[in-house]
């Protein structure tokens, strides 16, 4: 069974919730990583012969074009991570929908036509925000990953699994992030400090077992985590922690994970088709 693999295009730097030094206005005055390390990642999904949904930051995809153009030409799914990395229930339905605009209008710029996928920064679609699903239906999204099972930054009741989530304006699969559980809750296991934390053995159990009664699962890195030489920066201990926890090592474990399960973009999982290059 395929799985998704997804990724987050953003700068190491585009951290929710963190201002001063790392708000917008200082973006273009730090040191940009996500064109090299953006590239190791293709390397390492060519070497594997592991297609993926890629979904670009719409600041990432105005400033380097190019970039989009490596990511499509590999065979990769292109999709929407939003524009200015800002939470959605921070937005508001029509700041969200023109951040939507200005991140569709840069893809398009890359040469990305249309786009069918959605994912908000920090799975920030959650209680607060549901009507950012309207939104994405009524603009033609076929499948968003933006809500996670998962405390604080989701919801534990939401489903583990892919589903269609019903708006006035149609329907919109959803496709959460993988979560593990142990002692009645839910924890972080496909992504993020999570998936860094867990050995490849155990993220492979996991997906197997998902697989073994005929459910995918969606994996999603950031290309900061594969950067052989991050910035170090002083943050919040939340952030730190989220940001710099186990990144020693981890290249060699996601090409453990991605030899180890089958994997391809979201849509094909979803069996939803390809939009047209």
């Amino acid at each position: 069974m395929e799985n998704a693999f997804t990724v987050d295009v953003e700068e190491w730097f585009h951290i929710c919730g963190v201002g001063g030094n790392f708000g917008e206005e200082s973006w273009t005055k730090l040191p940009s990583r996500v064109v090299e390390t953006t590239k190791t990642l293709l390397d390492l999904l060519d070497r594997r012969n592991v297609l993926a949904t890629f979904f670009v930051l719409g600041w990432v995809a105005n400033r380097y074009p190019h970039l989009v153009a490596c990511i499509r030409s590999a065979g990769h799914e292109v999709a929407s991570h939003g524009y200015s990395h800002r939470r959605v229930y921070e937005l508001g339905p029509q700041a969200f929908e023109k951040d939507l605009d200005r991140s569709l209008e840069a893809l398009s710029l890359a040469g990305v036509d249309p786009v069918v996928g959605y994912r908000a920064p920090e799975w920030s679609i959650n209680d607060r925000s549901l009507w950012a699903l309207e939104i994405l239906a009524r603009r033609g999204f076929l499948f968003d990953s933006s809500m996670t099972p998962l405390r604080l930054i989701g919801n534990p009741s939401y489903s583990e699994i892919p589903h269609c989530e019903s708006t006035p304006c149609g329907d919109i699969v959803e496709f959460p992030p993988l979560v593990g559980r142990r002692l009645g809750q839910n924890y972080p296991l496909g992504g993020g400090w999570g998936l860094r934390m867990h050995s490849p053995r155990t993220v492979l159990r996991r997906i197997e077992k998902r697989n073994h009664i005929g459910l995918p699962v969606a994996l999603f890195v950031h290309p900061w985590e594969l950067d052989p030489d991050p910035p170090r920066v002083r943050l919040p201990l939340g952030h730190r922690f989220a940001h710099y926890f186990r990144l020693d090592g981890f290249v060699g474990r996601l090409d453990e994970i991605l030899a180890g399960a089958a994997f391809a973009p979201m849509s094909a999982v979803l069996k939803l088709g390809r939009p047209a290059a």
